[in-house]
C-alpha cells in the first residue's frame, strides 16, 4: 500500500461511513443472499409460527386455570359454611331442641346399668 492510500483511509468522514455501512447491509440483504439463506429463513419463520401457537396455548391454559381457581374457591368457601352448620347443628342445645320436635326429652336421671348374674346359666 502506498501512503496515498493510507491517507485516505484514515481520511474517512463519519457520512462516508455511514453510507459504506449502508451499502454493505444492501449487500447482504441482495437477493442472491436471500436465496443462498433460505433455508435459514424457514427454520427462523418455523420458529415464529411455533412460538406464536406456544404462546397462544400458554394463554388458554391460563385462562382455564384462573377459571378453576375462581370454582375451587367458590367451593371451599361452601364446604367451610356447611361444615360450620354442621358444628353448629351437633351442639347439645342443638340437639335437644331437634329432640324436642318429634317429642324426645334430655334425661334427668344419670345414666344406669342392668347387671345379670352369670353364674346361672340356662340350659
Amino acid at each position: 500500500m502506498s501512503k496515498k492510500e493510507n491517507i485516505q483511509e484514515e481520511q474517512v468522514t463519519p457520512i462516508q461511513r455511514v453510507k459504506n455501512d449502508w451499502k454493505a447491509l444492501v449487500e447482504k440483504l441482495s437477493y442472491r443472499a436471500i436465496v443462498s439463506n433460505v433455508p435459514y429463513l424457514a427454520f427462523v419463520a418455523v420458529l415464529c409460527v411455533l412460538y406464536i401457537s406456544s404462546n397462544k396455548r400458554a394463554v388458554e391454559v391460563q385462562r382455564e386455570l384462573n377459571k378453576q381457581n375462581k370454582i375451587l374457591k367458590e367451593l371451599r368457601w361452601e364446604y367451610m359454611d356447611v361444615k360450620s352448620q354442621m358444628m353448629f347443628a351437633q351442639t347439645e342445645t342443638e340437639v335437644i331442641k331437634n329432640a324436642a320436635k318429634i317429642g324426645l326429652k334430655p334425661m334427668t336421671l344419670p345414666a344406669f346399668t342392668i347387671k345379670t348374674d352369670t353364674s346361672t346359666t340356662v340350659n
